[in-house]
């Protein structure tokens, strides 16, 4: 990966690689999950505590020596009333649940399962060695091939289901005598296949494929957020197919999603609400019927029920924009509260406020909320109208149904039901603009 991340804390579609690996294996049932951890084990322990808790143990391999190796160190960590074991991989994120359920099926009250899988270029995989009537009696890894096994298709992915008494006397027959000196844990599969037939379950290649690099990265991604739309689509909402949703999203029945909008961390979106071209949320709730129009950007805040914002809204964290409230286009908000009917439609800074129900902020208004050492606060009571190209420097308080004349800078509280104007009076002298042009002129 050419990075000093830990390769299975690589996000994925929002999450750690490693996460969509364990969320497979508990959605397959397994009773306890077992990390083998080695270099940067911290982090990933880490990682994986933060999300999972209690539900996933871990076991220490201090020196890789190869799968085998990882996996006797695996079993020292699984509990003793555990009979069967299955073998998965953390740099393997897509494959799905089903597949794990469908390997433990298999493998019945035979020793041993795994899946298979046909590619076009084997390259490095371990090929699948069968007998004349096509049975699995082996698997042999690439670099110890013979010509004639490398022109081989059948590959072995190493997912594995086996019994807990097969797995640990077939590892301690198993040595390092091949090409890279290690333990190979698909010597186990012959091992298996001397001693009762090996139950085999194929599958796509492209959901077992494993993540070496970022290339390979991004085709697990793809895999991954297609299969995250296609489930928001058949619980009932519309996305549409260059929408980009994160793992941990929520979104309702009877949402729309238009193209190119991303959702990240853990939006959550409402029933029947609409979120527009382009716009990028994150950790943001949009709740029932509200509309997010195009290029809008919503970080760590809320829009309430039938509330609108955009186009080309910023709403930073910590903002809440109430019930059927409009945030318009080039409208930015920064822990404000925008509350109940309350309007913003046009090319506005309101940063730490609280604009009461049914106010009216004017185009070109601004919030003066830092003094260069403290931010401060802005009070707009209800139904209060600001004029456009209104400054009002905080901490600073309009009063209920008062009126702020445009153009005018506040820096007193304005009480109820009053007009505040602060501006210069306006004066006019005929015949200066010509004045002016021919001065201007003569400097050159």
């Amino acid at each position: 990966m050419k990075s000093t991340l830990p390769k299975v804390l690589h996000p994925l579609a929002g999450v750690p690689m490693i996460t969509w690996a364990v969320d497979a294996a508990l959605s397959a049932g397994t009773e306890q999950v077992v990390l083998v951890v080695g270099h940067g084990r911290e982090k990933v322990m880490e990682s994986v505590r933060q999300r999972f808790g209690e539900r996933v143990d871990f076991a220490v391999q201090h020196e890789q020596r190869g799968t085998a190796d990882a996996v006797r160190a695996g079993v020292g960590a699984v509990r003793d009333d555990v009979t069967e074991v299955m073998i998965t991989y953390g740099d393997v994120p897509s494959v799905p649940p089903e597949a794990l359920r469908r390997l433990a099926a298999a493998r019945g009250d035979g020793l041993l399962s795994l899946l298979t899988t046909e590619v076009d270029d084997p390259t490095g995989y371990g090929r699948i060695l069968r007998d004349a009537e096509g049975r699995v009696v082996g698997i042999r890894e690439h670099k110890d091939c013979s010509d004639a096994e490398r022109a081989i298709r059948s590959v072995n992915p190493g997912l594995y289901c086996v019994t807990r008494a097969f797995l640990e006397r077939g590892l301690a027959g198993i040595s390092s005598e091949n090409a890279q000196g290690e333990f190979y844990l698909t010597d186990l599969v012959a091992i298996a296949a001397q001693e009762g037939a090996v139950a085999e379950v194929p599958w796509a290649a492209a959901v077992l494929q494993g993540v070496n690099d970022r290339a390979e990265l991004a085709t697990a991604e793809e895999i991954l957020r297609k299969r995250i739309a296609d489930a928001h689509r058949r619980a009932g909402s519309t996305v549409a197919s260059s929408a980009v949703i994160d793992r941990d999203v929520e979104v309702s029945p009877g949402a729309f999603i238009g193209p190119n909008v991303v959702l990240r961390g853990r939006t959550r979106i409402g029933p029947n609400a609409v979120v527009d071209v382009g716009s990028v949320l994150d950790n943001a709730v949009i709740e029932q019927d509200a509309t997010v129009r195009p290029y809008s950007i919503i970080s760590n805040s809320q829009v309430g029920p039938e509330a609108s914002v955009g186009p080309f809204a910023h709403l930073r964290v910590d903002s809440h924009v109430g019930h059927k409230a409009s945030i318009g286009n080039f409208v930015e908000l920064k822990k404000t509260e925008v509350r109940a009917g309350a309007k913003a439609q046009h090319l506005a800074y309101l940063g730490d406020g609280d604009i009461g129900p049914g106010a009216n902020i004017g185009a070109g208004t601004i919030f003066c909320n830092y003094d260069g050492v403290r931010k401060h606060q802005t009070t707009i009571g209800e139904g209060a109208f600001v004029g456009s190209n209104s400054s009002l420097v905080a901490p600073v308080t309009i009063g209920k149904g008062s009126y702020v004349g445009s153009g005018s800078v506040i820096t007193r509280d304005v009480p109820e039901d009053a007009l505040a104007v602060g501006r210069a009076r306006q004066e006019i002298k005929p015949g200066y603009a010509s004045r002016i042009r021919e001065r201007l002129k003569s400097r050159g």
